[in-house]
């Protein structure tokens, strides 16, 4: 199937995120490739959502690619330091989002621990691989994403996400059993009665 198409993102954003799950992002960087089935997903609605930087439309120039086509990549920094990366979806104009929160390696595994510790994957300790790709600085940080990849085209050859490794030129790989959890969101104690919407989504281990 290739990459996941434009018309993918475009839809209602709760269901994006949750078939979201399963998929397969795909970094490639100087000359190497990795990728990572996505496990962990938040949804965030401007039109309705408190917890949305775009809650009742309101646009600046951080969040302003939230308004945009679907299909791209919002990045924004957190405590001044750490990135976060956004699913951009909804027809433009309607300011929605799935936020990244966790993944699990598939390919490349080494080049995403020299990039998130500094170390090889058989020289971690058992609380770094706990705590490898469980958050959204954290992917960030593995995948070697900065600001710099703000409103990125989620078509391009640098980032994609796809339905299968083989879509990236890799071998197929046996796909592990999995139960779909839902519940609320992480951080988001401001946000008034949207702290309560159950818009986090998590694959967990059968």
């Amino acid at each position: 199937m290739g990459k996941l198409p434009h018309d993918f993102y475009t839809r209602d954003t709760l269901t994006v995120a949750r078939e979201l799950l399963g998929k397969y992002l795909v970094r490639c960087r100087d000359g190497s490739t990795t990728v990572c089935r996505i496990t962990e997903v938040e949804a965030y609605i401007g039109a309705i959502d408190k917890a949305a930087h775009s809650y009742g439309y309101h646009k600046t120039p951080r969040n302003a690619v939230m308004f945009g086509p679907p299909g791209h990549a919002y990045l924004y920094l957190i405590y001044g330091m750490h990135c976060c990366l956004n699913f951009v979806t909804e027809p433009e104009g309607e300011p929605s989002a799935v936020l990244l929160r966790g993944l699990e390696p598939v390919w490349g595994e080494e080049e995403l621990c020299r990039l998130r510790y500094g170390l090889l994957p058989h020289q971690l300790s058992a609380y770094q691989k706990k705590n490898f790709l469980n958050g959204p600085g954290k992917c960030c940080k593995a995948l070697a994403l900065d600001r710099s990849y703000n409103g990125m085209d989620l078509l391009s050859s640098q980032l994609f996400l796809c339905t299968d490794p083989t879509d990236a030129g890799l071998p197929s790989i046996e796909e592990p059993a999995y139960i779909l959890r839902t519940g609320k969101r992480i951080g988001i104690d401001y946000a008034q009665e949207a702290v309560d919407f159950p818009w986090r989504f998590w694959l967990e281990r059968a």
